[in-house]
């Protein structure tokens, strides 16, 4: 669907990927009179006509310009605009314990860069992630947080020691098992992130025990879930210095029922003799899953070893460890909005480093075609723009050349008989940036060419003569189990698409919108 078919109906501009509001489109322009240049706003909400309506509304030039009753006009970037109206992307993945581990190097993370930023996205996405190799000195802990974000200190101090002590205030500094729990629920707010490093792991037993409590919540009928969700538990602490108290729920949900975060502490909860029996039969029903060995993971941290957690999903525990031997760890928490800052930028700064790639590279002949590999990206991507595509696939279109640019082949392999197999070199280096929605049709659009000459009898007549000749070198049309092997692939209707606007992005001349355009998109899109 173009982007010119868009209209203005009273209050409600209608655009290819959805529709916005005239007083939500009044309320978020980009102008100068009504944006500070810091980006924050200058326009009151409060200040906005209440009969506000649209006067018009029009495309131009990649951006759709609107005229409000109150004189304004507005123009708002198309891209910005299809962000805001795709679905939230949420960044969640529920595992259980056939999980592969996120781990990461110690000093590998501690460079920053790519590697802190894949750490970041598996807490971010899964709820924990391990780093292994650091040193064991002692406040190192801290250092890692510090990485990242500020450390929430509490009653505990700065950072804290888990080992055995004498006459402990807490059950974490005994040698006893600790079921699967999270910390804090008695303090308001509590703690989002936990990290424990490991100094000394001599100890018989001492694993650690970690379970997706968001993925367990998902298997509760929905009348238990529905109990645990609704009435609260107290959560109680305190020592001769401290005394600490908070009521939640054990599954806490937002307005639309989608679960934001569980407290389940059975060492500090206090039930209310007001609860009903079918509420202890939920929380027993949780608590027995939680320890389920379908759902629960363990580990050994060896010294140096840590890991973090996300402490309002991922409840973290440890089987008994005796006293011959040393165990000692030390622990600090954190804040998730820390993390999600600092990855937002890295993230940015990956699609920085992309688009300095398309400007230092991508001047070059495209395999014989009128236009250069950046000409044909923007071409691409801006089809897929004009189409009304999603977010994703407007990125795949934009990126599904790229590796062409940083393969090591000369630009004539295939007049050289080589196949550069790009595709894949695409997909193995943008899938540290992005998910299966951006890269699986990425490495499929070569895939989808094949099959299009099996399918289509007038396909073949459309492609270019350097497509024909990287076709023969890619393998040629597909054969019929080949097609079917295809249509099985979930990301194959998408993969079709891109090729669409691939064949078409190809005209000499063409003026286009250039990589800031499409920033948007990528954003959202990286993962």
């Amino acid at each position: 669907m173009p982007l010119e078919s868009i209209s203005a109906d009273g209050s409600i501009l209608r655009v290819p990927w959805g529709s916005f509001h005239a007083v939500w489109l009044r309320d978020n322009c980009p102008c100068s009179e009504c944006r500070h240049e810091s980006g924050q706003r200058l326009l009151d909400s409060v200040a906005i006509e209440d009969d506000l309506a649209l006067a018009s509304a029009r495309a131009h030039d990649g951006s759709i310009v609107a005229v409000f009753t109150d004189g304004h006009e507005s123009r708002f970037d198309a891209d910005w605009l299809r962000a805001r109206g795709a679905e939230p992307r949420r960044r969640r993945t529920l595992w259980d314990a056939r999980i592969d581990l996120p781990i990461e190097r110690f000093d590998e993370v501690a460079a920053g860069g790519e590697a802190l930023r894949r750490w970041l996205a598996a807490v971010d996405e899964l709820g924990f992630a391990i780093l292994t190799g650091g040193p064991t000195e002692p406040g190192t802990v801290t250092r890692v947080a510090e990485l990242f974000g500020f450390v929430r200190e509490t009653n505990y101090g700065r950072l804290f020691d888990v080992r055995s002590v004498v006459n402990p205030a807490n059950l974490a500094f005994t040698g006893l098992s600790l079921g699967p729990h999270s910390d804090n629920p008695y303090r308001d707010p509590t703690p989002t992130l936990q990290l424990l490093h490991c100094l000394a792991s001599s100890a018989g037993g001492g694993e650690n025990t970690l379970v997706d409590a968001f993925r367990v919540a998902r298997d509760l009928d929905p009348e238990s879930f529905a109990l645990l969700a609704h009435y609260p538990l107290r959560f109680r602490y305190r020592d001769d210095e401290t005394e600490l108290e908070a009521e939640r729920p054990v599954l806490s949900v937002d307005v639309c029922g989608e679960l934001q975060g569980v407290h389940f502490n059975t060492r500090s909860a206090e039930p209310a003799p007001s609860l009903p029996r079918e509420w202890y039969d939920a929380y027993r029903a949780f608590g027995r899953a939680l320890v389920a060995p379908e759902y629960q993971i363990r580990f050994k941290l060896e010294p140096g070893d840590l890991f973090i957690v996300d402490n309002l999903r991922v409840l973290h525990g440890r089987t008994g460890y005796t006293d011959a031997g040393r165990r000692h760890l030390q622990g600090c928490y954190a804040d998730r909005d820390g993390l999600r800052s600092r990855l937002a930028v890295l993230r940015r700064g990956a699609i920085d480093e992309i688009f300095r790639t398309f400007r230092e590279r991508g001047a070059g002949a495209y395999l014989g075609e009128p236009v250069s590999i950046a000409e044909h990206s923007l071409q691409s991507a801006h089809a897929a723009e004009r189409d009304g595509a999603r977010v994703t696939l407007v990125a795949a279109a934009l990126l599904h050349d790229y590796g062409h640019l940083i393969h090591e082949l000369p630009e004539d392999s295939a007049e050289q008989g080589i196949d550069s197999r790009h595709e894949d070199v695409a997909h193995a280096f943008l899938a540290r940036h992005f998910g299966p929605e951006v890269v699986e049709p990425i490495r499929l659009h070569v895939a989808a060419k094949r099959y299009l000459c099996a399918v289509d009898p007038f396909y073949v007549d459309e492609l270019s003569s350097a497509s024909i000749l990287s076709l023969y070198l890619q393998g040629g049309p597909y054969n019929q189990r080949e097609v079917k092997e295809f249509e099985a692939s979930p990301h194959a209707e998408d993969a079709v698409r891109l090729r669409r606007y691939d064949d078409a992005a190809k005209v000499a001349g063409a003026v286009m919108p250039d990589f800031e355009h499409f920033r948007p998109a990528l954003e959202a899109a990286v993962r």
